[in-house]
Order: C-alpha cells, then structure tokens, then sequence
C-alpha cells in the first residue's frame, strides 16, 4: 500500500475520531482514493482499509473504554446509527462506538459498492443498514 493511500485511510480516522469530517465525506473521500471498503474491530482497536486487488491496511483506532457487551442489542444499534446519520446535539464519533460496543457490536464492515454497513456481535450476530438514498 502506498503512502498517500495509507495517509488518507489515517486521516479519515483521525477526522472522524475528532469529529471534524463526517461518515459521507469519509466515504466520499475513500473512494476517491481507490478504497472498496473497511472494517473496525472495538476489541483490536485496529481499523482495516481494503483495495480491490486485496491490498489492506490497519490502522490502530482509539481504544473504547467499555466492554463489548456479551449480548446483541440491534435496536440500541440502530438507534445508534440513526443518531450519527441525523448529527444530533452531542454526537460524537467516539461516543456512537462506546453506544454500539455497549450493545453488543465488536465491530463492523463499511462496503462502498455494497451502499452498507454491517455490524456484528460477538457471537457473529448481525445488523445490516443500507446507506441513507
């Protein structure tokens, strides 16, 4: 992977841990860079950029400061999500992790082509969410 790939993958997670750069204009500007998707792990701490051609990198995230929970709860999940599509008062990046690892995600999977997310628990349960039209 390339410098400039691994630079721009590093500064949409900073931007987004800091909450200075939105999910569409992460996105946005992933697949500008050539990135088909990426995927967060709250128990590694690791976020993972993939290229078409199989090519990745990790990047290290923020460690959450809670457990993930043993037990999905898909609809404090999806209450999650919906409060970072609308931006409300007080969202923050970091606290929508510790929201959703609190219920039971470990993580999950951004697909550009696919228009989803996919987020999972520890026992391999999922929530599927489609990207806003």
């Amino acid at each position: 992977m390339d410098e400039r790939k691994r630079a721009v993958a590093e500064d949409c997670l900073a931007q987004a841990e800091a909450g200075t750069m939105a999910f569409p204009q992460i996105v946005a500007t992933l697949m500008m860079e050539g990135f088909e998707s990426y995927a967060i792990d709250f128990r590694r701490a690791v976020a993972t950029y993939y290229m078409p051609d199989g090519d990745s990198i990790d990047v290290p995230t923020h460690r959450i400061d809670v457990r993930v929970a043993p037990s999905f709860d898909p609809t404090r999940i999806q209450a999650a999500i919906r409060d970072a599509q609308r931006q409300v008062p007080g969202y923050t990046y970091p606290g929508f992790c510790r929201t959703v690892a609190s219920a039971g995600c470990a993580g999950y999977v951004v697909s550009f082509s696919g228009r989803r997310a996919l987020y999972l628990g520890r026992t391999a349960e999922t929530l599927v969410e489609h990207f806003p039209d």
